[in-house]
């Protein structure tokens, strides 16, 4: 293993983490190569995330789209494109497709609160959608509908991340809940930001649970089923996911007082019978 394969992992892929055991049962050449495109999607995340000064961030966003050039031009310095190099070499991903994931999570800088979810929805479509459309091609998806597939499955992913990290966000001043459903809820911005469950705030999301599992529903009907065993990893990391979602909802969504995951345990249970064919439901 090389150094940027190294940090690759210890970056997206920890011993324990979701991505860890979706890509598990992978042979260890795509493994490495979903671990490297990951670790990209999480630096990019990473940037939005984590840097309070905007104009910090977006120097820092353009310089990830620098990087993404020299990556396609075989000049890449971070340790993420060197992991990407063999990829962009062999033309097993694409500078367009990349673009797409930079310019949705520029999004994530201009816009503190989504109004609609049509907003919301370009957002996640431009960022997790492709992210899972980019997974599907590596894992080696044949048909176009597994792009399809893919793109419903990121917007799931994406959507259960939300409901997750509804009060770590709010902690950062974020609330990515869309702004016309706070209002038809009757859910004040000042509650979440606030960190005051009421009985109006777990109608809201149960409404965003709904939402979601829509979207793993969609997800499973237009994946073709011959692409089903090529797209385990995927469907794995969509079944730690979705899981996720139903034990939140269990514990009645006290998404803003504490921080919910899957025991180590229970990821690998899924990700094994995701391997023997099980379904994510």
């Amino acid at each position: 293993m090389t150094d940027a394969d190294q940090y690759c992992r210890d970056k997206a892929a920890p011993r324990g983490s979701d991505l860890y055991y979706s890509l598990l049962f992978l042979a260890p050449e795509k493994r490495r190569a979903l671990t490297a495109f990951h670790t990209l999607c999480r630096e990019l995340d990473d940037v939005a995330d984590d840097c309070r000064d905007a104009q910090v961030a977006r120097l820092k966003l353009a310089w990830w789209g620098e990087e993404i050039d020299r990556l396609f031009a075989g000049a890449a310095r971070h340790p993420v494109g060197h992991a990407l190099a063999p990829l962009a070499a062999a033309g097993a991903i694409g500078r367009e497709e990349f673009r797409e994931i930079l310019e949705g999570t520029a999004m994530n800088l201009e816009i503190i609160a989504y109004a609609d979810f049509d907003t919301l929805q370009l957002y996640c479509r431009r960022t997790a959608g492709m992210a899972s459309q980019i997974t599907a091609q590596l894992l080696g998806g044949q048909e176009h509908a597994a792009l399809s597939y893919a793109q419903e499955l990121g917007v799931a992913l994406r959507l259960t991340r939300m409901i997750r990290d509804v009060g770590a966000d709010a902690r950062r001043g974020r609330i990515y809940l869309p702004g016309d459903e706070l209002a038809q809820f009757g859910v004040a911005a000042a509650d979440i930001l606030r960190a005051r469950t009421s009985p109006a705030f777990r109608a809201l999301m149960e409404y965003q649970y709904l939402r979601a599992e829509d979207h793993y529903t969609r997800a499973l009907a237009a994946l073709p089923r011959g692409d089903r065993k090529a797209q385990q990893a995927g469907l794995a990391l969509g079944a730690i996911h979705r899981a996720l979602l139903r034990e939140i909802r269990r514990d009645g969504f006290q998404v803003l007082e504490r921080r919910y995951a899957l025991t180590p345990l229970r990821k690998l249970r899924l990700a094994a019978r995701i391997r023997l064919g099980g379904r994510i439901a």
